[in-house]
């Protein structure tokens, strides 16, 4: 069997173009890996989504029940990409359409829906599913508030698993050539992996459909406890997957295993497939290669093939996962690694300066009155370059208090341990641990000189800082 190859003819519409979307092979990010992964780039569909595949079909049965008359009104709960594909059919069909939005979406999306007309409510996400304020709930009292006006409902919408098995099915048993054993789809309506699975199985019942499902949604608890246990879903960052409740398609039936996958584990992989493959996903994508991976390693075969979805394009996440200060924000990525070279500069610039210090020699009186004319409160006590011990001006003071002789003493008599030397390509981190009473500072070492020096109260300043 070959693959039908794409745009040898012109089309009449730009529906026509959705589909038979190529099948890609990761060969970076699944180093050391034996088992080939495969992705399905759902990206090249005209609206940019998966959720193309089932706009067209939602719409098309909608006209010939009925349902959907000239000039009517299409109304959706959708994280967006839904949306899309139901508002390009509506473009060249004519309908009106109003979309409702979990708060959590991206701007991009919101502007994106705009763009093809569509007027675009914004709900909060951090309600229960059937309160009055849901996406999903605000979207059926809409449809049922305006007239002539039909609900897409792709949640229960049979028209979406069968679009998958129409087409998305039968394109990776033909683009395999039959050698898929297994399917990774994260479930947000549950259409896709449903769809995908009824037609794949009819063909070869041994092929393995796996379910990822972020944190936080209650699909993978559900399916683990056999249907008999509904937690509550609590908020995470992946867009269009997972659930806080069971959508009417998705047939559990399909299922052969499911993974969870941490929001952070998602985008990680999203940023690497771009960076890596040249793959440019979103969230889910990254969750789809996140499991798939984890699938691959566990298989360990090179005759088994394992296929996945790039689901939507990473576009519609720039202000997001692409966004280096909103991933910190949201502690989705580490911390930038500040080194003590920038530390130092931060703290006098990028010139040099000398470190204020003693030798053993010097008297105790001196030392005191350079820590006052600097004010600063200890000193290392240097040699040759090195530190072989320190002041500070508590001990000297105590000292002094206790007997004022000890005013004329050298420093070598009264100092106490050395600073810790640390070289200036060493994170900032990597000292905190090392400051204390006892140790109340580091020097800072660059090509082989004393560059500076980091106090505690330095390291307080960088922390509240940061």
């Amino acid at each position: 069997m070959t693959t039908p190859p794409r745009d040898l003819h012109v089309y009449q519409s730009v529906l026509e173009s959705i589909g038979w979307t190529p099948l890609i092979r990761l060969t970076r990010v699944t180093r050391g890996i034996a088992t080939p992964v495969w992705v399905k780039c759902e990206t090249r569909n005209p609206g940019g989504s998966v959720k193309d595949r089932i706009g067209l079909l939602i719409i098309e049965r909608a006209e010939r029940e009925g349902t959907l008359k000239p000039g009517g009104t299409i109304v959706e709960g959708t994280s967006g990409n839904t949306g899309v594909a139901l508002a390009i059919a509506a473009a060249l069909k004519g309908y009106r359409c109003i979309f409702t939005m979990p708060d959590k979406m991206s701007q991009e999306k919101v502007r994106l829906l705009k763009a093809y007309g569509a007027e675009v409510i914004i709900t909060p996400t951090a309600v229960p599913p059937d309160h009055p304020d849901s996406y999903v709930m605000m979207a059926k009292r809409i449809a049922k508030e305006t007239p002539n006006a039909v609900l897409a409902d792709q949640f229960y919408n049979q028209a979406n698993p069968d679009a998958h098995f129409a087409t998305t099915g039968p394109e990776i048993w033909e683009q395999t050539e039959g050698r898929v054993t297994h399917v990774i789809s994260a479930a947000g309506t549950g259409g896709t992996i449903t769809g995908v699975g009824r037609f794949l199985k009819k063909k070869n019942p041994a092929i393995q459909m796996i379910c990822g499902d972020p944190v936080g949604s209650i699909l993978a608890e559900y399916w683990r406890s056999g249907g008999t246990r509904i937690t509550e879903g609590v908020p995470y960052k992946v867009e269009g997957i997972g659930q806080d409740k069971i959508p009417g398609t998705l047939d559990m039936g399909m299922v052969d295993e499911f993974q969870t996958v941490a929001d952070r584990d998602a985008f990680a992989m999203a940023r690497r497939l771009t960076r890596e493959e040249g793959l440019f996903g979103g969230g889910s994508s990254g969750l789809h290669v996140h499991v798939a991976l984890s699938v691959a390693r566990r298989v360990n075969d090179p005759k088994a093939c394992v296929v996945t979805f790039l689901c939507d394009t990473g576009e519609r996440y720039l202000s997001k996962l692409y966004n280096d200060e909103w991933m910190r924000e949201n502690q989705m990525m580490d911390q930038t690694r500040t080194t003590l070279a920038q530390l130092l500069d931060g703290k006098h610039g990028a010139a040099p300066v000398a470190v204020i210090s003693v030798i053993p020699q010097a008297g105790v009186r001196q030392a005191l009155g350079l820590m006052s004319l600097h004010d600063i409160s200890q000193l290392p006590v240097m040699e040759n370059g090195n530190c072989v011990g320190s002041v500070s001006e508590s001990s000297l003071s105590s000292a002094a208090l206790d007997d004022v002789k000890a005013l004329d003493l050298t420093v070598a008599d009264v100092m106490d341990s050395p600073f810790p030397t640390v070289e200036s390509g060493q994170p900032v981190d990597a000292i905190v641990k090392v400051l204390s009473k006892a140790n109340p500072a580091v020097l800072v070492r660059e090509a082989g000189m004393i560059r500076g020096i980091v106090t505690r109260s330095d390291m307080l300043a960088f922390l509240m800082a940061r």
